[in-house]
């Protein structure tokens, strides 16, 4: 081989070295695995927009998750009552393959259980009316009953009609336990009080539930129970107090929301994440961790509305709040429909 052809060659070998390497170099890399990045992959499925508080409180506790970068997480909100979620669980197992999904089964539990039961390697917990389902399926609800009934007590004590209003989504019993509740503590602090309540028959109709709350305001109500969204609405364009549900709603009417039954989801989505990763999750009620003791729910800050009720009143409703943390007073969970509701 001649000089010049061996230095050809030798060209030619290394572009084909050089080349291939930047080749190599190009391909984009592939995010880690939630398994090589430590982080467990969470979906959340909810059938309402997240602004409708009872799926927003889910959402706010597993984006805190993902904030704290704990898990990876991604959701579908809106997803409806008329079939979607079934198509939507499967397409997320099968193309996604989360280790957790949470969401809310209410008006859709069968279709839940029956993904649940196709992918047994799937860890889910939903919000429900019903109990667990073996392998897979763990369910909680809010409890919030208790906050319900401290604001029961400041509205019995505030109003000045001696009538009160609740709008409520529908006459189930995770909805009448709230509605009951309140009206046992209002009756405890002003046992003349009459109450009034009203389902819309939808878990996210605010200007249904509007609606229902201006009929009682025409028909004497000044103290309201927003159960739904659409409520606190009514009561601030007509002056009047009212007492939110879920989340904290003080900022859609600061001078009219006298307080809120807060459900946190945080100790029951920190616990799902260490039993998914611990790999030792189970089917099973998380009840527990949405009630005041283990920090799912409270009373929400009055954020200065404390001015406006009676020191004696904010005495009382504080040390009831007191005897229920310690255990020395039970609120009962009665979720028989409301009398006289409509």
């Amino acid at each position: 081989m001649s000089k010049k052809l061996l230095f050809v060659v030798s060209i030619l070998v290394v572009l084909t070295f050089v080349l291939s390497a930047c080749a190599t170099a190009a391909e984009p890399t592939a995010a880690p695995a939630a398994e090589e990045s430590g982080k467990l992959k969470v979906f959340g499925a909810f059938a309402t927009p997240i602004e409708e508080p009872w799926d927003g409180v889910i959402h706010a506790a597993l984006q805190k998750a993902a904030d704290e970068g704990t898990i990876e997480y991604t959701y579908q909100e809106a997803i409806g009552y008329s079939g979607d979620m079934e198509r939507v669980l499967r397409e997320v197992c099968e193309q996604q393959k989360p280790d957790l999904i949470l969401g809310d089964a209410f008006g859709n539990e069968e279709a839940v259980r029956r993904v649940a039961k196709d992918f047994p390697e799937v860890a889910f917990a939903f919000g429900s009316g019903s109990g667990p389902s073996e392998p897979n399926v763990a369910v909680f609800d809010n409890w919030i009953h208790e906050p319900a009934y401290l604001m029961g007590m400041l509205a019995g004590g505030l109003t000045e009609s001696n009538k009160l209003g609740i709008v409520g989504a529908m006459p189930v019993p995770e909805v009448n336990r709230l509605a009951n509740a309140f009206i046992a503590g209002a009756k405890a602090q002003n046992p003349d009080v009459t109450v009034m309540v009203s389902f819309i028959n939808s878990w996210f109709d605010p200007a249904a539930a509007k609606e229902a709350a201006l009929a009682m305001i025409d028909n004497g109500a000044d103290v309201l129970y927003a159960e739904r969204f659409g409520v606190i609405d009514a009561a601030a364009e007509n002056g009047l107090f009212a007492f939110g549900n879920m989340s904290d709603q003080n900022e859609l009417a600061p001078e009219y929301v006298v307080s809120s039954a807060v459900w946190n989801m945080d100790p029951t989505v920190n616990y799902l994440i260490k039993q998914v990763s611990a790999g030792t999750f189970t089917a099973q009620d998380l009840k527990d961790f949405s009630m005041m003791g283990k920090g799912g729910a409270s009373l929400a800050p009055f954020h200065g509305t404390e001015s406006k009720i009676p020191a004696e009143l904010l005495e009382a409703v504080k040390a009831k709040e007191a005897e229920i943390m310690s255990g020395m007073f039970r609120v009962d969970v009665s979720e028989a429909q409301p009398a006289g509701s409509n």
